[in-house]
């Protein structure tokens, strides 16, 4: 009888296992900006691998030195293994008899990006991929944003802690990283110093404000203006009288349209460098029209980490500034 129970009970559990992937799903594993190729080497070195190389080589806008948008690499189908299906972010194309454009998540591991593109032959895939390039890239864009603000959730900062955020009431997934640097209650300053590699003496900082919403038509033009009045008064350079945080001069910023918290705003991004001294380094700006409240809240986010690549850093102030909510 014991003999029965047992066997009934591991039965039990076996089913409510395979019954939901949150037993059976893997870790998935990769940096972020990265996408897995799952396609054969005569696809990969013709047109079909040229389109997407090309395409997710496109230079991230603002960064100082060039670098892709998203890091490729290729697998043929058969070397696509258990190893590599715990990949996060997988793009599978390939003939078949029906062109077909597809996005799955969490198929064999969690959290996990899969697209898959299939067309009749390798003009039919180039075809297919260029028709959903932009849908593509956002997707495994908003994909790594997701998973990179549940990560900081993880070891979120109290908002409480803040007088600026508490004033203007708005909110961050901001990682225990970031130390205060200053705290007006109307402007915030977060700084997370690096602390890997040759980036050691470098940091990632955060800036939280608003400002009055004057003529909505006129938001996006005032955006640089606004940044470098807010440098002047609260970012000092090593001498306060003659140096302050600007909008490169030689570098006009490229400015989106975006959406955060549902609200309408402005993505910019650039160069900020100090008046009268050599840093510099590349920021991006989110303004939200917050119409509600008849103001503008800014978040911004800059780098300072000369001589090493960036994407990564600004990316992480991206998911940051993504996260924003406001009550």
């Amino acid at each position: 009888m014991k003999k029965i129970v047992c066997t009934l009970v591991i039965f039990a559990f076996l089913a409510s296992c395979t019954g939901s992937d949150k037993f059976v799903l893997r870790t998935s594993i990769g940096k972020i900006n990265k996408v897995m190729v799952v396609t054969k080497s005569s696809d990969w070195i013709g047109d079909v691998g040229k389109e997407i190389r090309n395409s997710f080589g496109e230079l991230v806008v603002g960064l100082p030195q060039p670098e892709p948008t998203f890091t490729v690499s290729q697998i043929a189908p058969n070397g696509f293994g258990n190893m590599m299906k715990v990949s996060r972010n997988i793009l599978v194309i390939g003939e078949s008899t029906k062109e077909s454009f597809t996005v799955k998540h969490d198929v064999y591991a969690k959290p996990q990006t899969i697209i898959y593109i299939y067309a009749k032959d390798d003009d039919g895939l180039v075809k297919m991929f260029q028709k959903h390039k932009k849908e593509i890239i956002d997707i495994y864009i908003d994909s790594d944003i997701k998973m990179t603000q549940d990560v900081f959730a993880k070891s979120k900062l109290d908002d409480s802690e803040f007088k600026t955020l508490k004033n203007l009431g708005v909110s961050f997934t901001i990682h225990d990283k970031f130390n205060l640097v200053d705290d007006t209650g109307d402007f915030l300053w977060l700084r997370h110093h690096l602390t890997s590699g040759i980036a050691k003496t470098g940091s990632n900082n955060i800036l939280v404000y608003a400002v009055p919403l004057e003529d909505e038509t006129k938001v996006a033009d005032s955006i640089v203006a606004v940044r470098n009045r807010i440098g002047k008064k609260y970012i000092p350079g090593t001498d306060p009288e003659t140096m302050h945080m600007i909008t490169e001069v030689a570098y006009t910023p490229f400015t989106f349209d975006a959406v955060i918290d549902g609200k309408k705003a402005y993505e910019t991004r650039g160069k900020w460098e100090v008046k009268n001294d050599f840093m510099a380094g590349p920021f991006v700006n989110y303004t939200v029209i917050d119409k509600k409240n008849n103001r503008l809240i800014v978040f911004e986010g800059f780098t300072y980490a000369p001589s090493v690549n960036k994407r990564a850093f600004l990316f992480e102030l991206e998911a940051i500034g993504k996260s924003m909510k406001i009550k």
